[in-house]
């Protein structure tokens, strides 16, 4: 536990981002957290109907653990994000955590017991991040156009799920799922200098080679700051491997 202002036991977190991305005048600037341990009250939170139909039960949760409100949620970075969730499950629940896998040998599910502690953040170039601004950019390699972006934030995160929401309707019909387009229209910044939403938009839709997204992609996985979520498991046979951990609804309910 983390000494504290407080009258309730805390602790001091680590953020994937080391602070790097966020202005010096923001508190996550310091690559900390400090979030307090979960008692009854934020179990009633975990446990409301209302908030869960509503979709915003973590962000209530995250509201109720940070103690120091002149942090935002939304200014989060997904990853950042991430590493609170795990925090305040292990602080919460512990940090054993059994999900049900696919056995990468025998392809039947099987169980699993990760050990959340063990999770470590994914290995980056920090020396791509300028101190105190989120903003990249990137050449496209066949198109060789120049797109400047940015990491998604809580907010963005928000703002991409109520503009596909919207599009539901047409979704229906179509049967395009446009979650893809979407979320580059939020994260890119500019397209060869051009900062307007109308020239990006129309780049992403028209312009935006399947070659270049892929690339692109694999770009911005490579320098986002996040939880490595994998964990060691042997198989069936005997065969080590690292699998993917799924974060499902035992993870903060894990009597269900």
């Amino acid at each position: 536990m983390a000494e504290n202002q407080y009258d309730f036991p805390t602790e001091v977190l680590d953020l994937p981002s080391k602070g790097l991305l966020y202005p010096k005048e923001n508190p996550l600037s310091s690559g900390t957290i400090e979030i307090k341990y979960m008692t009854a009250k934020e179990e009633d939170i975990l446990t409301s109907q209302n908030l869960i139909k509503q979709g915003i039960v973590l962000d209530k949760l995250f509201e109720a653990i940070i103690p120091d409100k002149t942090i935002k949620l939304d200014d989060l970075l997904i990853g950042d994000k991430n590493a609170i969730m795990l925090g305040a499950r292990i602080l919460g629940y512990g940090k054993d955590y059994t999900v049900q896998i696919d056995d990468p040998d025998s392809g039947l599910e099987k169980e699993h017991t990760v050990d959340l502690t063990t999770l470590g953040f994914r290995e980056i170039d920090y020396s791509t991040f300028e101190t105190g601004e989120n903003k990249f950019s990137f050449e496209l390699p066949n198109s060789k156009r120049v797109i400047e972006f940015k990491l998604i934030t809580h907010k963005d995160e928000k703002e991409i799920e109520k503009t596909v929401k919207s599009l539901e309707s047409i979704s229906k019909v179509t049967g395009v799922d446009p979650t893809l387009t979407t979320r580059f229209k939020h994260q890119i910044i500019s397209v060869d200098g051009d900062t307007s939403q109308k020239t990006i938009n129309n780049f992403v839709d028209n312009e935006f080679l399947a070659l270049d997204t892929k690339s692109f992609r694999t770009y911005i996985k490579s320098i986002t700051p996040d939880i490595n979520m994998t964990s060691p498991y042997v198989s069936g046979i005997g065969e080590p491997h690292m699998v993917d951990i799924p974060i499902g609804v035992t993870f903060f309910w894990p009597d269900i």
